[in-house]
């Protein structure tokens, strides 16, 4: 749909409209949460705000190479971008999570990632 979207209304526009609808659906489920912990936002870390932006940056993405690639390339080429940063953020123990490094079966796993998503797009 984001592609279909973009190739209408052009990206920043179809951008704009998902994140309003998301904006929307948010707002009703935090206050059907009663708010939960909203009044906490300014003790997050910067880098934490930023999470819009990286959204953005995915949908952009999203809505540029589908049309392109086609659903199942762009798809692959985006889940094997987000596993190879887990596995990034891991290592360096960024974001506050736990440091893990690179066994044997990890590096093992990221080749058949690749593998994968080699077959899959070829």
């Amino acid at each position: 749909m984001a592609g279909a979207m973009s190739q209408r209304v052009g990206g920043a526009a179809s951008s704009f409209i998902v994140h309003l609808g998301g904006l929307i659906a948010s707002l009703i489920l935090l206050l059907s949460r009663r708010g939960e912990d909203i009044a906490q936002w300014r003790e997050l870390p910067w880098y934490m705000l930023g999470c819009g932006a990286f959204g953005l940056v995915l949908y952009l993405s999203i809505s540029h190479t589908i049309p392109k690639l086609g659903a199942v390339s762009a798809i692959t080429l985006i889940i094997v971008g987000q596993l190879l940063a887990g596995v990034v953020i891991d290592y360096l123990g960024a974001f506050g999570t736990i440091a893990r490094g690179l066994e044997m079966y990890r590096m093992l796993g990221i080749a058949l990632l690749f593998a994968g998503a080699y077959l899959v797009i070829r």
